[in-house]
């Protein structure tokens, strides 16, 4: 008995020991898969930050603009005219910076819906940007692999032009910014390789529709047009607003009005 009892007061800590590092091990392997499915949602609010701090500096930009309008007042004509410039291409960019944030605060909600609605069996936002990666580059490859389409279209096997270039260039950067653990992605690396991939796919799609590939031409999105259409609207009305107290001096006078009947002017 006593021998037993012996081991056990020698030995005892061993079980608790064991105990522990196993829900360690499953702590950290928990943290890092929960971390991994809701990279896209960390992303989405890594963006929002960076879009905060542009908005920041754009309104700051745009009080430092207002600033030099008041005092280009008692300059000469063209440093003042360069003042109000100025002040409009910072009041565009601040309306830009405003509308990424709202962008981005949408993706977040966004990305809030899609971890919640995921399931384990859903893959990884990595391995779904993993996947639009790989296509690109399957499509690519099959211009080198297939004789047809290599004949069909030369254009995109040859590294001289410009457009293949280009894709080529995109190719290269999305390969060196994908990163190799899925389940230690950062949200920084994240976004710069998810723009890497678009990149390469505009680059691609680019390509392919200088080559005369059949269905390769890509039309603008409803979302890019009416960006640029709100662009030039503002510029239009930021410029006819510097216009304007010129196109009133110019405005002739208004002509007397008549006396009222009866009496003598």
């Amino acid at each position: 008995m006593e021998p037993i009892l012996l081991i056990v007061s020698t030995w005892w800590w061993i079980a608790p020991a064991a105990a522990g590092a196993g829900a360690a091990t499953y702590a950290g392997l928990t943290t890092r898969v929960r971390r991994a499915r809701r990279l896209e949602l960390d992303a989405a609010r890594h963006e929002e930050s960076l879009a905060y701090r542009a908005l920041v500096a754009a309104k700051a930009r745009v009080r430092t603009a207002q600033a030099d309008v008041m005092t280009s007042k008692s300059q000469p004509a063209h440093r003042a005219y360069d003042a109000r410039r100025e002040l409009q291409v910072a009041k565009q960019a601040e309306k830009t910076a405003s509308l990424e944030l709202r962008a981005s605060r949408s993706r977040v909600k966004a990305g809030y819906s899609q971890y919640r609605a995921s399931s384990a069996h859903d893959p990884l936002p990595i391995e779904r940007l993993y996947a639009a990666h790989d296509a690109v580059n399957a499509r690519w490859l099959a211009y080198e692999t297939d004789v047809d389409k290599a004949l069909a279209h030369p254009q995109m096997t040859d590294s001289r032009h410009p457009a293949t270039v280009v894709f080529l260039r995109a190719q290269r950067e999305a390969l060196a910014k994908r990163p190799t653990l899925r389940d230690r992605v950062t949200p920084e690396q994240y976004v710069e390789y998810r723009l890497a991939v678009q990149d390469l796919t505009a680059a691609f799609d680019e390509a392919e529709r200088q080559a005369g590939v059949p269905g390769a031409a890509r039309a603008a999105s409803p979302g890019a047009t009416a960006a640029a259409g709100i662009s030039a609207a503002a510029v239009a009305i930021a410029d006819l607003a510097d216009r304007l107290p010129a196109l009133i001096a110019r405005m002739p006078l208004p002509r007397n009005q008549e006396p009222p009947a009866g009496r003598v002017p």
